[in-house]
């Protein structure tokens, strides 16, 4: 097969300088070629990309329309194909092919032009997104797989080291007390295998369902841990409403009630969630907490309404 020029696009050649080993990005063109020699493939579309993968739309030897997926394999991406294999296609895109030494993927083609952010009802797009996370979460994790239960061990214990980081005195305190709540859900962190980031342009339209999910990093635990990608996204949408606290919580029920959780239990994981965000970008540099974090903890916890 002839080779096909490949151009790494710079927005991802900046976050893989930034978060990965320089080899990496530097080895990426080579890697493309050898992929697309090894399975055949034909590109026949528009380079796209992630914050760490390169995605190119491809046709198979048989002229099946796929996607190959090259990424860095690190403790996030690492689960990605054990995950799609055990969900096998159900709420989520087929892995039709895996390089267990590159990690390369190729999977189902779906429609990169329609992802769920851009339907105009949030609600209707919001209870989409609650179906197929309901879906994916009725699944038990394998054995092996990153637990819940060590990250939140270790963002309890990760707090009062970068709590100080903080400059209000207030946040440091709020950032304790999420991490608190934390500490009385770690004995209990749950078995079902989670999605870890479905967001709505996590989900994109499909052939053989109108809706398939996206980009899975895997890990085992309780479904209300996956709840907060739903809840900070579309954040316009939720300001647009004129009242942040209700709106969040019309999507917070919904998405309990799809998951059959525990509410107060789901909010006790969704400040997990909080915590674990806001301890990243406080060890990155920020110095105050993300307004929004401190929002949805505060909606899903503060006495009803």
């Amino acid at each position: 097969m002839l080779p096909q020029v490949i151009v790494i696009p710079e927005a991802l050649a900046e976050s893989l300088r930034k978060h990965f080993p320089r080899e990496w990005l530097a080895g990426l063109p080579g890697l493309v070629d050898r992929t697309l020699d090894q399975w055949q493939l034909t590109v026949d579309g528009k380079t796209m990309h992630g914050m760490a993968s390169l995605v190119l739309p491809v046709v198979r030897p048989d002229g099946t329309r796929a996607a190959l997926k090259l990424q860095p394999v690190d403790w996030e991406h690492e689960g990605e194909p054990v995950g799609l294999r055990i969900w096998d296609g159900d709420g989520i895109v087929h892995l039709l092919d895996h390089d267990q030494d590159t990690g390369a993927m190729l999977l189902e083609r779906l429609d990169e032009h329609r992802p769920l952010s851009t339907m105009p009802d949030d609600f209707a797009a919001t209870g989409i997104l609650a179906e197929l996370l309901a879906r994916l979460t009725e699944v038990r994790g394998p054995e092996g797989m990153r637990h819940l239960r060590d990250s939140a061990k270790k963002m309890v214990a990760d707090t009062p080291r970068t709590a100080i980081k903080l400059s209000d005195q207030d946040e440091r305190n709020l950032l304790k007390d999420w991490a608190a709540t934390v500490s009385e859900l770690v004995d209990e962190p749950g078995d079902r295998l989670l999605h870890w980031d479905l967001h709505y342009d996590n989900v994109l339209a499909a052939d053989r369902e109108p809706w398939l999910a996206i980009d899975p990093k895997p890990l085992v635990g309780d479904p209300g841990f996956d709840i907060m990608p739903a809840l900070d996204n579309r954040w316009d949408d939720i300001v647009a409403t004129g009242d942040v606290p209700k709106a969040v919580l019309r999507r917070f029920d919904l998405l309990t009630e799809a998951l059959g959780v525990d509410r107060q239990r789901a909010a006790g994981w969704t400040v997990a969630r909080a915590l674990q965000n806001s301890l990243w970008e406080v060890d990155g540099g920020e110095p105050r907490l993300d307004p929004i974090q401190v929002a949805i903890a505060k909606a899903v916890t503060s006495p009803r309404r």
